[in-house]
């Protein structure tokens, strides 16, 4: 059976991103929202945009671990694309908001940005793995 390796790690990362990101979230951040003098509009914007990224994440190493095992990967080359732009523009963000509200606290984004260039370096080589030659060693 072919597969995509690459797709294949990026789909599990995604999916442990999505579970350390909530627990994350249940323990550390969302505790603090709670506790702080924030309205409950305030509240609750926090809260679902923290779990709209879970779920992102969540979808993301779903939809990879399924184009990992496609059989024709001009088919899900498009998705994958799309995909790293996504984590790219969230990135973008990220990185754009902390140069402009705290730019000491670039160094608290360096492991944030490291997983995310590895992330996207892996999608982008999984989008240039060659069908024919590589990942067929696996007989099911």
């Amino acid at each position: 059976m072919k597969f995509n390796i690459y797709f294949l790690i990026v789909g599990i990362l995604s999916i442990l991103f999505s579970i350390t990101h909530a627990l994350n979230g249940h323990a550390a951040v969302l505790p603090l929202t709670e506790a702080a003098a924030f309205g409950i509009a305030t509240k609750t914007t926090i809260f679902y945009v923290w779990h709209i990224i879970t779920i992102e994440n969540l979808i993301f190493g779903i939809t990879f671990l399924i184009m990992a095992f496609y059989k024709d990967s001009a088919k899900v080359k498009f998705a994958a694309w799309m995909i790293a732009i996504i984590i790219l523009a969230r990135w973008v963000i990220i990185f754009g908001t902390t140069l402009m509200k705290d730019i000491n606290g670039i160094s608290n984004i360096l492991t944030d940005s490291a997983a995310i260039i590895i992330f996207v370096g892996l999608i982008i080589l999984g989008i240039r793995r060659n069908d024919k030659a590589l990942f067929s060693a696996i007989k099911v």
